[in-house]
């Protein structure tokens, strides 16, 4: 028996270090966790990706899956189009008193953009993972942190 539990214990124990550090701070919001995309065209190595950048240009079939709208609560709404020459626009009203437009790239992760001053990741995910009992039960739907969510009809 014990060396049952042992040659089990192996592979698990190998398994175990092959999988990624947890997140040091699990409470982080992926606008938290959003890193650079890539280095602005003015400075050294304009437009190329930083060392921890994922590459910004998605393929056609990725970003359409984003593309179009997205409903939030009480009014507020996410429309995704493409941007000529690449990307796409956010037309967004987040919260009450809060609308605007952004520009973003569709990369492995969602959605990035920066949103006045602060860099946003939309992520797919589930209406229960929004935190807001209106989406709740909802299964295509993009959550930019706790509390702010979209969904497809």
């Amino acid at each position: 028996m014990t060396k049952r539990l042992t040659l089990l214990a192996v592979p698990l124990t190998l398994a175990a270090c092959a999988q990624p550090a947890p997140d040091p701070s699990p409470s982080a919001t992926p606008s938290e966790r959003v890193g650079p995309l890539a280095a602005p065209r003015d400075e050294p190595g304009g437009g190329q990706l930083r060392d921890n950048a994922v590459e910004p240009a998605a393929p056609a079939a990725l970003e359409e899956r984003y593309l179009g709208r997205w409903i939030g609560v009480e009014g507020m709404f996410l429309d995704v189009t493409r941007r000529e020459g690449g990307g796409v626009t956010l037309d967004m009203q987040w919260d009450l008193d809060h609308r605007g437009t952004f520009d973003g790239s569709v990369t492995a992760e969602g959605l990035r953009f920066m949103r006045n001053g602060v860099a946003e990741l939309a992520v797919p995910g589930n209406g229960d993972a929004t935190g807001l009992k209106w989406l709740a039960g909802k299964k295509d739907c993009l959550i930019v942190k706790s509390g702010e969510g979209y969904c497809r009809k």
